[in-house]
Formats: structure tokens, sequence, C-alpha cells
């Protein structure tokens, strides 16, 4: 079983959207995974009212989770960690180093496995990941991407919400066959 982490600031809003999405999607497809979130900002809080009703309206309910700040122990025991922007990844690579070869923003894992192509019959995850992994540079996680981060709706209007839960669904459907085959 594979252990998944999102990653996003304050775990209400993209993160939440994104585990709930890909658990979804994983479960319908069969495959067993344990998908978690978390942030860099303290927990506790409920998830935006917008993500709940843009996660509700694709029949998924997010309403009980509760926010949860990032510890390097959930790093050190997840198989990859999907980050929504830059910001998180760096945070999540200087927290736990080791984490490097499999912590990817969503859309660089996405554009990556693309090209690496799809998991291998027989191969594992981490080996999947570390052909997607192949000739990344650490200093790629300088500054902001537009390539790699996904903007955070959160204070926005619904409408932002759903676009932002739309592009994460186009980006996990993507992702899945790449990664679970």
């Amino acid at each position: 079983m594979t252990r998944v982490l999102v990653l996003c600031t304050a775990n209400q809003c993209r993160s939440v959207m994104t585990a709930a999405l890909l658990q979804s999607r994983l479960a319908a497809a069969g495959i067993r995974a344990s998908v978690r979130s978390a942030g860099l900002r303290g927990g506790g809080l409920p998830p935006s009212p917008e993500a709940v009703a843009a996660m509700a309206a694709r029949g998924l309910d997010v309403s009980g989770h509760r926010s949860r700040a990032l510890a390097a122990d959930d790093l050190a025991a997840t198989d990859l960690i999907l980050a929504m922007a830059r910001e998180h990844l760096r945070h999540a690579v200087v927290l736990l180093p080791p984490a490097w070869p499999r912590a990817f923003t969503l859309r660089e894992l996405v554009r990556r496995g693309e090209l690496a192509g799809a998991r291998q019959p027989g191969e594992d995850m981490a080996g999947w990941l570390g052909r997607a992994h192949a000739g990344r540079q650490r200093s790629a996680l300088l500054g902001d991407s537009a390539g790699d981060d996904i903007a955070d709706p959160a204070g926005g209007p619904l409408q932002l919400c759903t676009a932002t839960a739309d592009l994460l669904d186009d980006l996990l459907a993507r992702l899945i066959p790449l990664a679970w085959g």
C-alpha cells in the first residue's frame, strides 16, 4: 500500500481537496493507498467553506477534516509527497532532506512522470519516483513557478475554488495511470 502525503499552506483547501480527490480516484480504481494531508501552519481548523462546497459538488464530504501541521515524522512515514507549491516542497525537503527524491509538486510530478513513462510491471513506487526524479536540481526549488505551483484559492469565491478543484482532478487523472498503472 502506497502512503501519500499532500501538502499546502494551511491544510484547509488545496491539500484537503487533493487528498479527497486522490483517495476517491484510487478507491474507484481498486488501488489500496493511504492518503493524508498536512500544512505548514498550525492545525485544528476546518476546511474552507468553498473547499467543502467544491468537494460536495463531486460527492465527496470533507467537512469533518481538521487541519494539521506537518511534522518530520509525517514525511519519514510517506512513500510519496505531493506539494501544492514549491514553498511547500522546500519546507518538506528542509525538514527532512532525505525526502527529496520522493517529494514533488503535483504539477512537477505529472510533467516529469509523463516524460519518464508509466510505472512498469514489477516496478515499485520508489523505482518509478527515482526515474521521475532523475536530473532534478535542488536549485529548482528556489522562487515560485507558474509551471509548478497551484495557486491558493483560499479566501476567494466558490468559482475559484471549483476551478482549482477541476485543475487538481485533471492532474490526478493524469498521475494515477502513470504512478499506479
